[in-house]
């Protein structure tokens, strides 16, 4: 052999082992490298490190999470005021969510209204290491492999359900070393050790024992890591169920994290978990709270979606249309809708009738929450109409579009009907026709988190009576009950109203009159 042939040949084999300039890689994979920059090495050395084993499966593992890493991030956040000055709070260092907020307000009142901007964004990419990405990778398959009620998952489902390294946007860290060591035993606990809802149960039942919700969480600007939780033992719902996927997906058991944007009947939002069985099936739960079989959503979704750590090309960033921004979330790359997992959902199909910009051919369904009309699916505006897929049926909704970043409604809030049929009745103010309503209570349905509650109007606190007409809110009148009714003459008759206590937060609830009554949407 000459020693020209021989350095061709040496050549050759280093090109693949080495990728050759990532010409064998995925597009999505090359992407990924070049966003990664000086962190290009690291992820190479993964890819290099499968070719070399051989392993096919785990090489399409380490294509799967690296080429869907790009956008991945953990990211910081401060707090601040009206005048962009930062402001220095620690939400735990109150005894209570109530002294919590009291302490806000007393902020505020001096400083303004507070909000979260981000501070620092720690891309995947850019700081994740070989060694800890090929750790992820092995301890996966090894639990997909040799757990007896994971041996029936499919790839496609083991990459989605069980191979990500993380929850959501929370720092890394290796739990996955963490909850097989911590559970390595489970099988003894185990009535079935081939049904993944048993398994589920019995490791749900441990992280229950000692992590637990607290609403002081709300105001932690960050997703929690796995150090984090185990020193404080709560958090959100989001710590939740992260805290869950960490301890289940380490063993194996494919496990999501659902959640719906905006509760449709209240304030807030809310994120769950939910494990898929062998043939496909759904069953939701709450992470270190319920156990699936014994869990139900508390308030009424108009839609669910499902986190995922892969890019959806079916989602509305990916579609081509005629406007460049969109509503934050469902501009977002990483979620599947999931809602005919849950209810029987149909498509709400609207006749627009109003004059829409030529620029503009995506509208968008919103529910009522925390005092706004938040967008919650969108569909594309086509001859006139516009179809929005599988919705929750008795439900309040109301057409928006997105103009400047902000949601303008149009046309007159409907009811999804359970037989799909769009109901404008008792929605649509008369404004030519008077009602009168003697002695009613008009109680505002007011949230408190993720609760619904009647309360009572309190005697010497002045509310505003709005109705909506012409796509925004109409001031009727203004009353300080003696008692705990009001009395109520000449409003206009078939409208959408909303009753507010003065310096309410807005959280309660719109409703309409029917037979003398309020009916709460």
């Amino acid at each position: 052999m000459s020693s020209l042939f021989r350095i061709t040949i040496i050549v050759l084999t280093l090109c693949v082992i080495a990728g050759c300039a990532g010409n064998n890689y995925p597009d999505n994979v090359n992407n990924s490298l070049k966003a990664a920059g000086d962190n290009k090495a690291e992820l190479e050395q993964v890819i290099t490190h499968y070719q070399t084993t051989g392993d096919s499966l785990k090489l399409e593992a380490a294509y799967f999470l690296i080429g869907n890493m790009e956008e991945h991030c953990y990211v910081t956040y401060r707090l601040f005021d009206t005048s962009d000055a930062t402001v220095e709070f620690d939400p735990m260092s109150f005894p209570d969510y109530k002294a919590l907020l009291v302490a806000i307000d007393s902020i505020e009142s001096d400083r303004g209204e507070l909000d979260y901007g981000k501070l620092d964004k720690i891309m995947d990419v850019e700081v994740i290491k070989a060694d800890f990405l090929i750790n992820h990778i092995d301890l996966a398959f090894r639990a997909w492999k040799d757990k007896p009620w994971a041996k029936n998952l499919t790839f496609k489902n083991f990459c989605r359900y069980v191979l990500p390294y993380r929850g959501s946007n929370e720092p890394l860290e290796d739990w996955r070393s963490y909850f097989m060591e911590k559970y390595n035993d489970i099988d003894d606990k185990l009535d079935d050790d081939k049904d993944p809802v048993n398994v589920a149960s019995v490791i749900n039942d441990d992280v229950r024992a000692w992590f637990g919700f607290d609403e002081r969480y709300y105001f932690h600007p960050t997703d929690q890591g796995l150090s984090e939780m185990l020193d404080s033992k709560l958090g959100r719902c989001e710590d939740m169920t992260n805290i869950t996927i960490f301890a289940l997906r380490a063993n194996g058991l494919a496990v999501t994290s659902d959640y719906t944007p905006h509760w449709a009947n209240t304030g807030n939002n809310h994120a769950w978990n939910a494990i898929l069985t062998e043939d496909g099936t759904v069953i939701p739960f709450m992470g270190a709270e319920a156990n699936p079989g014994h869990y139900r959503l508390h308030n009424k979704a108009a839609k669910v979606y499902r986190k995922t750590y892969d890019q959806q090309p079916d989602n509305l960033v990916f579609q081509p249309n005629k406007q460049e921004k969109m509503p934050r979330w469902l501009a977002g790359k990483y979620y599947i809708d999931v809602t005919n997992d849950y209810m029987d959902a149909i498509d709400a199909v609207i006749d627009v009738t109003e004059s829409i910009p030529d620029s503009i051919d995506i509208a968008y369904i919103c529910v009522f929450n925390s005092g706004k009309f938040r967008p919650i699916n969108w569909g594309r505006i086509e001859d006139g109409k516009v179809t929005f897929a599988d919705m929750g049926t008795g439900i309040l909704y109301i057409a928006a579009t997105y103009q400047n970043k902000e949601v303008v409604t149009f046309g007159e809030p409907f009811v999804l009907e359970d037989n799909g049929v769009i109901s404008y009745k008792s929605i649509s103010p008369d404004t030519h026709t008077s009602l009168s309503i003697d002695n009613i209570p008009m109680r505002a349905m007011a949230t408190s988190t993720e609760t619904v509650k009647h309360t009572p109007l309190a005697s010497g606190v002045t509310y505003e009576l709005k109705y909506w007409h012409g796509s925004e809110w109409t001031e009727f009148s203004t009353y300080t009950p003696k008692s705990k009714t009001i009395s109520v003459s000449d409003l206009p008759a078939g409208g959408l109203y909303w009753l507010t206590a003065q310096d309410s937060k807005n959280d309660e609830r719109i409703f309409t009159i029917e037979a003398n009554k309020q009916i709460f949407w």
